[in-house]
């Protein structure tokens, strides 16, 4: 039967809400049905990568979030989870072009430097933040629309700036609060030279046939596609496989001992703690010499909160001329999601005044004052009529209390009578008298609400 006027009606009013696994970063004023980042939060984050990659020198870039799909499928490899399971993926209907939202940054990244030929006058140390996309199930700490940092330092060759990439990250966690060692640790391979992981890759295949009826079903899929990925498994029946399977490092030649033994010696240097996890492999074809991630236990299965390492072929790989590389990608969600489970001391963005004005006339003056204070680094929320006018003193200084605001500007008859501001504490911490202080000159005691 068909929908009358006034079900059709009730249909198309119907709310409509977001893909699942791809989130609304809101104010922490806002109510959340489950526990993501606010976006006071995120900025707070913002900030501070911005501080420290300008202190190492790198330079911010952007790139499409939409690629064509064969960038992927030759830069990350076809055998890969990332290509055949997750990427989102069509047929432009426009003109039949192959796309793909991008799963990751790194393969943008050499793509736009060798469109524009940007290493031209040398090597370049870049950074990116930005959405990514994965079509995966999802759960804590990973989701279908996740925003990742991505750091590269592009055209060095040298063991040197692998150190220089990994302290950034350690000097990341300094700003945000991470305590090296105890919130998150380092962990440290080298993947060796191509023709080093092939032999390593032959014995490793050799091995595991012997073992086939030990192996599960993903892995012996993966055995003469990319075996070196069921070293990475978590299936607890084949852990005394593969703990027994060849050893890489046991294949290596003297020229990647020796990138790999200063790489460690200048870690050591700074008396950085590192193990070397012998296991270590990175998800993505392109990756040679040092690997390496930084892990946590606090996340329970996703505990890795930063991956990266050297990929020296992808610019070729990728049609441009061979070029040394190295770069680290960190997943922005599951790193706040970890800060906030260890209950860090984390900024918070409220205003930190809160402006109570009771009669409309007050306004004029008001502005004047709250503008000159703003100019004063003093950021302010203002409270603005609703529907039936100002509202009550009590009604505004519930609204002053729920914006977290630390102080409340009263611009009271009395107090504008005698040109001042009354300035309420709302905060225990804050505890002491309400004072009076001129509108006239705002910048004698701006300072005052900064520093309180």
């Amino acid at each position: 039967m068909a929908a009358g006027p006034k079900t059709a009606a009730r249909s198309a009013a119907a709310a409509l809400p977001a893909v699942k696994g791809m989130n609304d970063i809101l104010p922490a004023q806002v109510v959340r049905k489950e526990r993501l980042p606010d976006s006071g939060l995120w900025l707070w984050f913002e900030q501070v990568v911005r501080e420290v990659l300008g202190a190492y020198g790198y330079q911010y870039l952007l790139t499409p979030v939409v690629e064509p799909t064969a960038l992927f499928v030759r830069g990350l490899g076809e055998v890969t989870d990332i290509v055949e399971k997750e990427m989102y993926s069509w047929r432009d209907a426009m003109n039949g072009d192959e796309l793909t939202l991008r799963p990751e940054a790194t393969a943008g990244i050499v793509r736009a430097m060798i469109e524009h030929n940007a290493l031209y006058n040398g090597p370049l140390r870049l950074w990116t933040l930005g959405a990514m996309f994965r079509h995966e199930r999802p759960q804590k700490g990973r989701y279908r629309q996740f925003h990742q940092l991505d750091v590269e330092a592009l055209g060095l060759p040298g063991p040197d700036v692998d150190a220089e990439i990994i302290l950034l990250a350690r000097r990341l966690w300094q700003g945000l609060g991470l305590v090296e060692g105890r919130h998150v640790r380092l962990e440290l391979n080298s993947l060796g030279q191509s023709h080093e992981r092939a032999a390593h890759r032959a014995a490793l295949v050799a091995h595991f046939e012997a073992h086939a009826d030990r192996l599960d079903a993903d892995a012996r899929r993966r055995l003469h596609s990319n075996p070196l990925r069921i070293l990475d498994s978590k299936n607890a029946a084949m852990q005394p496989v593969i703990d027994a399977a060849p050893k890489l490092m046991d294949f290596l030649g003297r020229e990647s001992l020796a990138h790999f033994d200063a790489v460690r010696a200048a870690l050591d240097a700074v008396r950085l703690e590192y193990r070397v996890n012998p296991r270590l492999v990175r998800g993505m074809d392109y990756y040679n010499l040092t690997v390496f991630e930084w892990v946590t236990d606090q996340l329970g299965s996703q505990g890795t909160v930063c991956g990266g390492g050297r990929y020296d072929g992808l610019f070729e790989q990728l049609g441009g001329k061979p070029t040394p590389a190295i770069g680290f990608g960190l997943g922005i969600e599951r790193l706040l999601l970890l800060m906030q489970e260890l209950k860090l001391p984390l900024p918070d963005a409220a205003p930190m005044a809160y402006a109570v004005i009771p009669d409309a006339a007050a306004l004029p003056r008001a502005l004047v004052l709250l503008e000159a204070l703003r100019s004063q680094r003093v950021s302010v929320q203002m409270h603005a009529a609703g529907p039936e006018g100002q509202g009550s003193m009590k009604a505004q200084f519930r609204r002053a209390d729920a914006s977290g605001a630390r102080f409340a500007l009263v611009f009271g008859a009395d107090e504008l009578a005698h040109g001042m501001v009354a300035i309420k504490p709302l905060r225990d911490a804050d505890g002491g008298a309400q004072r009076l202080r001129p509108l006239a000159d705002p910048a004698a005691w701006a300072h005052e609400l900064r520093t309180a």
